[in-house]
């Protein structure tokens, strides 16, 4: 089994012949969730623990429904209520979860790398739902996934990326799968949110959002990244940020009529995107979201079977 179907670490390194494969396996797998009845037995008798270090809403219920919808046997760690408040590590409780014989282990935490680290002293698969601010690859997927759905095709668009691109995983495995799959990537933020050397990941840098989104078929905002930004303020206040990189209504016109907005969520309403573009036309938020269920199915089947056979995979 390659490293590829063996663990999801990370975009990175990823050719646009996999990405793809874990697309269309994706799309299949929404035709399930469309289904009167969304329940498929794909992954019976296989055991998914999701060990979240860090709080998180979408991905670990999404990662819950995907085991659950292929029928696999689901179990959710939580940090706050483990012996990690008695002083275990991360390896301890790791190896603890691996004696219970799961299959996958899918895992968030606040130290970049981590995911990478368990892979070298577990047995079983691991797939990396966020990891400090190195990278969140199931949500560059489900991104890649929704624009295609509603694009077409990746190649040749322009994407830019805005908000805090330093703290930002999601940024990371957005400009790793997107600049693979073909398209064009600007990021744009404050200069103190621009890490040094962000454009030998072969994207172009704004410290203005209006130029960075002129023209753009797809704006993607992101949250500011408080918990991981020190004590150090990198702008002056909430408001300023707001004025100066918010979207709202008329900056949004600079981007192309059929632009897409994104938000990988949670959103900050009023402060990275203004409450009528993120309920607007423009806006596929939602879609992201179901695509997110239909894409973590899709990353679960791979790595439990190691097969892309997508009939086999939504056969009732």
């Amino acid at each position: 089994m390659s490293d590829a179907t063996r663990h999801l670490l990370g975009l990175e390194g990823l050719d646009r012949d996999t990405i793809t494969r874990y697309l269309d396996m994706s799309a299949r797998m929404k035709d399930v969730l469309d289904r009167d009845i969304k329940k498929v037995p794909t992954l019976r008798g296989k055991s998914v623990i999701n060990a979240f270090f860090e709080n998180s809403t979408r991905t670990r219920m999404s990662f819950e429904y995907a085991g659950k919808v292929l029928s696999s046997d689901v179990m959710n760690f939580s940090a706050s209520s483990s012996s990690l408040k008695k002083g275990e590590t991360l390896l301890d409780t790791a190896r603890t979860l691996q004696a219970m014989r799961p299959d996958i282990l899918v895992v968030r935490h606040g130290a970049s790398g981590a995911p990478h680290m368990l892979t070298r002293h577990l047995d079983c698969q691991v797939v990396n739902a966020g990891d400090g601010v190195h990278e969140h690859p199931t949500q560059g997927l489900l991104d890649l996934l929704t624009v295609r759905q509603h694009k077409g095709d990746i190649a040749g668009l322009d994407v830019t990326i805005v908000g805090d691109i330093a703290h930002s995983r999601v940024a990371r495995s957005a400009i790793h799968g997107f600049v693979t799959m073909g398209a064009q990537v600007r990021v744009a933020g404050p200069r103190t949110m621009l890490p040094l050397g962000i454009e030998d990941l072969g994207v172009r840098s704004f410290d203005r959002l209006e130029p960075a989104i002129e023209g753009a078929d797809v704006v993607m905002m992101l949250r500011i990244q408080k918990e991981r930004q020190g004590a150090t303020p990198l702008f002056p206040t909430l408001r300023e940020y707001s004025r100066l990189f918010g979207l709202n209504p008329d900056r949004l016109r600079l981007a192309k009529e059929s632009a897409l907005v994104m938000h990988p969520g949670p959103i900050n309403r009023g402060v990275e995107i203004d409450p009528d573009v993120a309920d607007g036309p423009w806006s596929v938020i939602l879609d992201q979201v179901t695509n997110g269920v239909a894409l973590r199915m899709a990353v679960l089947y791979l790595l439990a079977t190691g097969r892309w056979d997508a009939e086999e995979a939504t056969r009732d």
